[in-house]
């Protein structure tokens, strides 16, 4: 059983994720962290909701075994479709980014107008527009899904003039409809922040890696399990398939050297969580 050593537990469709990883080391430095990165099935947007919650709850079940003391969904659309369905068959707490990512938005706008871009999957759940009316009915939501966003980023084509085009065709309507504030709905759109910046400088963005951080700290105080270790955090990386320029992309994402590890999550997931069951269940 994990214990307060144990180490937090994230999980993500391919390498944007270290964004949350990186955020949470800021904000809690001696903490252990095991991350996935579920390269071999990325993107998930472009999935099936029922794919990505098969996908979600191996992932969750393979950082068990890892001894995870909580899981931490840094994928927006896996958190979207797939966050009640782990937490009802993983016995440890499981935080997703767009409950975070929704109420920081929430104590941001002023006009109370807030804009969401992300991926097909997560734009047609609607997860953040209930997860933000839940917070406050009052206040309006606009939702556009920029699937092309998460290739250009994972091409590292962050500065070019392709992206600039893209992003300003994508935020025209939002910009139109009054938006005041916008969530960036996918863990690799805050690598493309200062372009959205540059289109809309007026508009507050929020990146929902911060807002997970935060919750993470929160819910780790709560639940006492606080580590009690005072050395600097230990990180462990573990993807599901390694191509070319993956090292490079990752360090990138998170700002320093990582060297990954490969890993088989369909034979390591196989009866690991007290509570996992089949999808089809």
């Amino acid at each position: 059983m994990p214990d307060n050593n144990s180490p937090i537990g994230i999980f993500d469709s391919g390498i944007g994720g270290l964004t949350v990883v990186k955020e949470i080391i800021s904000k809690l430095p001696a903490e252990n962290i095991v991350y996935l990165g579920d390269t071999e099935h990325l993107p998930y947007g472009s999935k099936s909701e029922s794919a990505v919650r098969h996908f979600s709850l191996n992932n969750s079940a393979y950082l068990t075994s890892q001894n995870a003391k909580i899981i931490v969904i840094a994928c927006n659309t896996a958190s979207a479709v797939a966050l009640n369905y782990v937490r009802k068959h993983i016995a440890v707490p499981v935080v997703g980014v767009v409950e975070s990512g929704a109420s920081y938005a929430v104590t941001t706008t002023k006009s109370n107008h807030i804009g969401v871009i992300g991926t097909k999957t997560t734009i047609r759940s609607k997860a953040y527009t209930q997860a933000i009316k839940k917070l406050n009915p009052e206040i309006k939501v606009t939702e556009a899904a920029t699937p092309l966003l998460v290739h250009l980023v994972e091409e590292n084509w962050v500065e070019h003039s392709i992206t600039h085009l893209i992003l300003q065709e994508y935020l025209a309507p939002l910009l139109d409809a009054g938006i005041d504030t916008l969530v960036l709905g996918c863990t690799h759109y805050p690598f493309i922040a200062e372009q959205i910046s540059k289109i809309a400088p007026n508009i507050k963005l929020v990146d929902s890696a911060t807002a997970t951080a935060h919750a993470v700290s929160k819910l780790i105080e709560k639940e006492k399990i606080t580590t009690d270790r005072t050395q600097i955090d230990h990180l462990e990386i573990n993807l599901t398939d390694i191509y070319a320029d993956t090292e490079k992309l990752a360090s990138n994402f998170l700002g320093r050297a990582i060297f990954p590890r490969l890993v088989n999550i369909p034979d390591a997931a196989e009866g690991l969580t007290k509570k996992a069951v089949s999808p089809s269940s």
